[in-house]
């Protein structure tokens, strides 16, 4: 995606230039994506002016799109279960994700041998992906495995899927026993089953596979897990990360913070003096 010009050598090219491309990136792209190439070009004409190979930058003051925050859409318990009884014989699969909040790719590498069974949890160390159509695999995103506890409803299903494996085999597979494959599981399952659930639930909203790990960490919270709890379910790098993501969820914790602090204060009598004593200033 770095811009071509022909035979025009990048010393040649001017603000007005890259502040076009820019803007021709982004009537088909996302502000994201945008932002993410131009940081590319950017360091390059950066490390050329270093060098001396450019006399100035000319991604300097350069506008870029505007990332908009995407609303996201919280699964309650029952509308999770709602869109699992959609997804049929996959419907283990949407449990799962908004149960544990592992990325679909975390979710896919997951082999018989990560499972314990007995503590409900899982080894998180592996990741797949199909960026162009072939399997990738790696580690998971934030680089380190992790361990992520599942509920205890969960173990009857990760059972039958582990049935007859080795260690080494996958828990999730495709119709084919290969790789379960997002794209696929979304168009041949899933869209239908959540375009189901908008007919019976008006407030269900639209997702997408992905937006399961949102739920599980809207379920995380309201069920009272703390910060640094959710972070590791989530395999963020650190809790200031967790909050900034999901920010929103934690508005409520302050009233509820406001509710128990008071609550603590008339329990232990803390409030009945003050109280007392502001009512006769008042008179």
């Amino acid at each position: 995606m770095i811009p071509v010009w022909g035979t025009v050598r990048l010393v040649d090219i001017g603000h007005a230039d890259v502040q076009a491309w820019v803007t021709k990136l982004t009537k088909t792209l996302a502000a994201s994506t945008v932002r993410q190439i131009y940081l590319v070009l950017a360091g390059l004409a950066k490390y050329a002016v270093r060098d001396g190979r450019l006399s100035r930058n000319p991604c300097e003051g350069v506008q870029l799109p505007r990332v908009v925050k995407k609303h996201r859409g919280y699964l309650g318990h029952t509308q999770v279960r709602l869109l699992a009884d959609g997804c049929e014989e996959y419907g283990d699969i949407v449990l799962f994700l908004a149960y544990t909040g592992l990325r679909w790719g975390e979710m896919a590498a997951l082999k018989v041998g990560r499972l314990d069974m007995l503590r409900r949890r899982i080894e998180v160390a592996e990741a797949v992906s199909a960026p162009r159509g072939e399997l990738v695999w790696s580690t998971p995103k934030s680089h380190s495995s992790r361990s992520v506890p599942f509920p205890e409803f969960l173990a009857a299903p990760l059972a039958r899927r582990c049935e007859g494996k080795r260690r080494d085999e996958l828990v999730f597979v495709g119709p084919d026993g290969g790789v379960l494959r997002s794209g696929n599981f979304r168009r041949r399952q899933f869209a239908t089953a959540v375009k189901a659930c908008q007919s019976a639930d008006f407030d269900f909203p639209d997702m997408s596979p992905h937006d399961l790990r949102h739920t599980a960490a809207s379920l995380a919270v309201s069920s009272g897990a703390n910060v640094k709890a959710v972070q590791r379910m989530l395999g963020h790098a650190s809790a200031a990360m967790t909050l900034d993501v999901y920010a929103d969820l934690f508005d409520d914790d302050l009233d509820a913070l406001a509710v128990a602090l008071n609550q603590g204060a008339t329990d232990s009598d803390v409030s009945k003096p003050w109280a007392r004593d502001q009512s006769r200033s008042i008179r």
